[in-house]
Parts: C-alpha cells; structure tokens; sequence
C-alpha cells in the first residue's frame, strides 16, 4: 500500500509533469534515483541523522547532474523532509501514474505458477475488456492459490483462485 506522502509527492510530480510534458524525463530522473537508494550503502548515509543535509544535498545533486532542476529540488525536499526513503516509492508510483496518463492500468496478476507470454496476453485481453483500458501487467506467483488467478487494478481486485472457490464451497457446505 502506497504511503500517503508518496502519493501527495507524485501528484503533485505528474501536475508538473503534465504542464511541461516532461513525462519521459521525469521518468528517467525518478529511475536513477531509485536505482540509486536502493543501494544499501546509499541508502544508509541519505538516513544518517549525523550527516548534514547540505552534505546530503550535495551527493543528491552528484547523482541527479544531468536531470531537470525541479528533479534535483525534489531531492533536496525529501532531504529536508527526512523522507528520502520513500523514493523507491514515488517511482513506482510515477511509473503507475503514466500509465494512467496514456490511457492504460497495471494489473497485479497471482497464480499459482508462472505464465508464458501466450497466457499472459490473454489475461492482458481479458482484463482489458473488463475495465475497458490497455492493461500491463505485473505477475507474481503463490503455489498457495492452487490454481486460477487474483488480479488487482487499483482497488478493485478479481478473485477466480481455486482457494478461494474451494473456500466458498466450504462455507456452503457447512451452512447446508
């Protein structure tokens, strides 16, 4: 579940985005930073409370010296705000919320085991036709549903797992 700075970060990223048509490169800003606190080293040093947040700043700015100025801003900000560690985050988020911008929706797909490219596309056709939008998708896999699949888009999750059939059942059958 998304944290609610982070959605307020993104919404706010994709109005400037939105007024620059700076998708692409916002994208590309958000990517490397990412990249870059996903690095345990990394990621300890912008969390150490003994650093400056100048000195913070300053590697921030190393790191974003090719990206836009409002992307190295946003640096700065999270710095500031000590929230540097929902970066990953926000671009996950942006990612989603371009999507969104060109008319299609991330589906987190479960089954039991994985898909080939076959499968896969007609779930992509089934749920497309479902919400009526281009669908990507994100697949997972549980041994624990057994078999069928759970697809979340947004809130709205479709449960046709066999555990979740087999429990049904149950609960009918006991309530008989």
């Amino acid at each position: 579940m998304a944290s609610g700075a982070a959605k307020r970060y993104v919404q706010a990223i994709v109005e400037v985005a939105r007024e620059q048509q700076s998708f692409d490169a916002w994208q590309q800003d958000l990517q490397r930073l990412g990249a870059t606190v996903d690095d345990r080293a990394v990621a300890t040093y912008l969390q150490n409370p003994s650093v400056q947040s100048a000195e913070k700043k300053k590697a921030m700015d190393i790191i974003l010296r090719d990206a836009q100025p409002e992307a190295r801003n946003l640096a700065h900000m999270l710095v500031d705000g000590h929230r540097t560690g929902i970066i990953p985050e926000l671009a996950e988020l942006f990612d989603e919320a371009v999507l969104a911008e060109r008319g299609i929706v991330m589906a987190d797909v479960t089954t039991a085991e994985p898909l080939d490219e076959d499968a896969q596309q007609a779930v992509r056709e089934r749920l497309s036709t479902i919400v009526g939008k281009d669908v990507e998708l994100r697949m997972h896999t549980d041994p624990g549903i057994i078999g069928g699949l759970i697809a979340q888009i947004g809130d709205s999750v479709i449960d046709g797992s066999v555990q979740t059939r087999l429990r049904r059942l149950r609960t009918r059958l006991k309530a008989s």
